[in-house]
């Protein structure tokens, strides 16, 4: 019996393991656009609770604070569970959280207390966390580590997806378009008044319920499936991980304080977006919330974009440019008027796009069985969404001028830039 030449044994082991792998790969792939498409929800969330609550910059922006928050809270937990229990259990949790918060979105639109729509949104956030700190790195393991970083851009690509989907189809569900002055609100009686804030709040509801749903039938089809895992085999800790050897990176040390000031320029640039298109364009808020719709088709062109141009400069380099034009893009934001400073908003979001991943996949490289704690310390590093928002907020409310807390984002990709020179060192270099 004639053996098959060595070449071809090793394409046909390459393809069973190609076939092994792909269905789950588009199974985690799905869940960047499941909580893409929730995170995009939040900036039409916060004109709208903004409104129906009769809230400053600075309080809206608790509902940012909320999410990421959970982040920080939960990453630790999330990433000590997947250590023990491998991926799929991570995913599983994390899925019938996202669920559970996205249900509880219909009593807190009944009891019309802001308090309530914060909490389902943290424990939105808390399975967000589990999803997060699961799918960025099983994503960078299905295949070469080489490729790793186009791998997981491509995966992020339909959390762009999501960031035009959102605001595009379910924003116009969610915004009334009625934008009532205070005087109004305070000529109504409180019967009127109790009427019109129960029609505001209860917008979110179907959406957010149906969501819950979908993310629930999710959960089974996931519990249903056969997920190759990785999982520590030795979960005492013998085989070395540890926080203190996964810190001794440089790689994951400024990937760590990289991703907290990308998140929050990503979060302060898109959860402001409706606030500066309507006070700089003097833009209706409907029609705002369809250019917050461009502004996410224009970040998941620049996801699919980024991986195109990964094949031919490096990660690193790239990087290097869309920082330097987000810091020349977040001045002209500050300083421009009309419509030039939603273009300008637009532009930010196709040069942003790329950075999450990267940093991701950067910061952990080389870390081998240290990989989970540091995806959870860079998970946790998501707290920067939570923190830099309000100092945006503080500074509008302080400044009467929404544009000035622009410079928040403007200093973040400055840290990126830094990131970019720096972050992909060796202890030894």
């Amino acid at each position: 019996m004639a053996l098959s030449p060595p070449s071809d044994v090793q394409k046909n082991i390459d393809s069973k393991e190609n076939k092994k792998w792909l269905f789950p790969f588009v199974l985690v792939t799905s869940l960047f656009f499941f909580w893409g498409f929730v995170h995009n929800l939040d900036p039409i969330l916060i004109p709208h609770l903004r409104k129906a609550f009769n809230l400053t910059d600075l309080q809206s922006s608790l509902i940012d604070s909320s999410v990421f928050i959970a982040y920080f809270v939960m990453a630790l937990p999330a990433g000590y569970i997947m250590r023990k229990y491998g991926y799929k259990s991570g995913i599983m949790i994390g899925l019938v959280l996202f669920g559970i918060g996205s249900i509880l979105f219909v009593p807190a639109a009944n009891s019309l207390q802001y308090i309530y729509f914060l909490g389902a949104l943290f424990i939105i956030a808390c399975g967000l966390t589990f999803l997060e700190t699961a799918a960025n790195p099983y994503v960078t393991i299905l295949g070469p580590s080489e490729t790793a970083t186009k791998r997981l851009n491509f995966s992020q690509s339909f959390n762009g997806l999501a960031a035009f989907i959102a605001p595009a189809y379910i924003g116009p569900m969610i915004l009334s378009g009625k934008n009532l002055t205070q005087e109004q609100m305070d000529a109504m009686n409180p019967s009127e008044l109790h009427t019109y804030l129960l029609e505001e709040a209860a917008s979110v509801k179907m959406p957010y319920l149906v969501l819950g749903l979908i993310i629930l039938a999710v959960a089974v089809v996931f519990y249903f499936t056969n997920m190759p895992d990785v999982k520590d085999e030795d979960k005492d800790g013998i085989d070395g991980a540890s926080f203190s050897g996964a810190l001794k990176s440089m790689r994951l040390r400024w990937g760590i304080l990289a991703q907290f000031f990308y998140v929050g320029a990503q979060v302060c640039v898109a959860s402001f977006f409706i606030k500066m298109a309507t006070t700089s364009a003097g833009l209706d808020e409907d029609t705002a919330a369809k250019y917050l719709g461009f502004f996410g088709l224009t970040f998941m062109l620049g996801r699919f974009a980024g991986t195109f141009f990964m094949q031919y400069v490096q990660p690193r380099k790239l990087l290097i440019i869309y920082s330097i034009i987000n810091i020349l893009l977040s001045v002209l934001a500050i300083m421009g008027t009309g419509m030039v400073v939603v273009y300008t908003l637009i532009a930010i979001a196709f040069f942003m796009s790329i950075m999450f991943p990267t940093i991701f996949s950067m910061g952990i490289e080389g870390l081998g069985h240290n990989t989970k704690i540091g995806s959870s310390l860079i998970v946790m590093s998501i707290v920067g969404g939570a923190l830099l928002p309000p100092v945006l907020g503080l500074i509008s409310d302080a400044t009467g001028s929404i544009q000035n807390g622009y410079i928040v984002p403007l200093a973040c990709f400055s840290v990126v830039l830094l990131f970019a020179f720096n972050g992909h060192k060796t202890n030894e270099a």
